[in-house]
């Protein structure tokens, strides 16, 4: 990593990019309020608890924030192998919720090893093309060791099953290798290899609701009240808030409870509906600065692991807000990812704040 000046605990805080933890707070904001909307005008119980969670993965964040980039080199595989364990422990000894087996019970909370798992495999595959000359990135067998360890935290989230997460990993860790430099044919090599996959998938790995699921995509008004609902409901929510929306707390769709899960998945449609077009482009802004100023920390980078562990990680959050906003849209199919910081759930707030 190179030689490096130790800095005091109060030059790392100055040192601290505050306008980027300001927008972050900002648009945790917008999810405490959309959050006490979706009770209708009730602080509980999901914006209580999302306040408790959020201060709690603040300070987190900042005293993560105060920890040596070198620390994090030097124990990466090691946070990969713990995330694997959980992950494995799932198979095990997980709890079962909503028809998926994805948290383990640590007593005080259930944890989602899958969210831990994100970060950890961000570390190890920086860490990993970190050591490595970029002459010696692109050749194959230097591809082995990155894609067993990209490919066995997939197989293992698909198991759970959680299609989105598993999306989420893959692409993120696509883009790091295309960070790193390994060549584009490869990856028009390997995408060819997915097309033709799909075929087997469709009938040999993917779970009777997840095809129900790309079905839907494919034709919303097939069953439009089964597996057809969710998705035209948040599009009639989405096309009734206009531009300026209905005002807060006046959103038909959410408040009469026509729109299903307005708390987690389909809390921007909620947001569109109250506050319309202008509201979806204020916090699409906030967004997109978040994501301005992480790769620009990527870009500022010394070393090759810090730029790849920063890439990573803004990957993952732009990944989150794309799959979100594109899925409550019917642009995509739904595959459960929530808005970052907007969305209520503990696990992923955490994961995030800590990326």
């Amino acid at each position: 990593m190179g030689r490096r000046v130790d800095l005091t605990l109060l030059q790392k805080l100055v040192q601290i990019n505050w306008l980027l933890v300001i927008l972050i707070t900002l648009i945790a904001g917008v999810g405490f309020a959309m959050l006490y909307s979706a009770a209708n005008g009730s602080i509980d119980p999901w914006a209580s608890r999302q306040m408790i969670r959020f201060s709690a993965g603040l300070v987190l964040m900042l005293l993560i924030a105060l920890v040596d980039v070198r620390s994090w080199l030097r124990h990466a595989y090691l946070i990969y192998v713990g995330a694997l364990l959980l992950l494995i422990a799932v198979e095990v000894m997980g709890v079962v919720g909503m028809g998926a087996r994805r948290w383990v019970d640590l007593g005080l909370f259930q944890l989602q090893p899958s969210e831990v798992m994100k970060i950890a495999l961000v570390l190890a595959l920086a860490r990993f093309y970190h050591g490595l000359p970029l002459e010696e990135v692109g050749r194959m067998r230097n591809l082995v060791f990155p894609v067993v360890l990209i490919m066995v935290p997939v197989a293992l989230v698909m198991r759970q099953p959680d299609l989105g997460t598993a999306i989420l990993l893959l692409a993120t860790a696509m883009a790091i290798l295309l960070l790193a430099g390994v060549r584009l044919w490869k990856f028009a090599v390997l995408f060819g290899t997915i097309l033709a996959a799909i075929p087997v998938a469709w009938r040999f790995m993917l779970h009777g609701y997840q095809k129900d699921r790309v079905l839907t995509y494919l034709n919303p008004e097939r069953d439009p009240l089964g597996a057809g609902y969710h998705i035209m409901q948040s599009k009639i929510a989405l096309g009734s808030g206009g531009l300026f929306g209905k005002g807060f707390m006046q959103g038909t769709q959410s408040h009469l409870a026509f729109l299903p899960e307005r708390q987690t998945d389909f809390i921007f449609t909620m947001l569109a509906e109250e506050f319309g077009l202008i509201g979806c482009l204020g916090l699409l802004s906030l967004y997109i600065l978040v994501i301005a100023y992480g790769y620009a920390i990527a870009l500022r980078s010394q070393n090759q692991f810090g730029r790849l562990l920063a890439a990573g990680m803004i990957t993952t959050f732009f990944l989150y807000v794309f799959i979100n906003m594109a899925m409550v849209m019917g642009l995509i199919p739904v595959v459960g990812v929530p808005l970052p910081l907007v969305s209520y759930g503990g696990t992923s707030m955490m994961s995030l704040l800590i990326g």
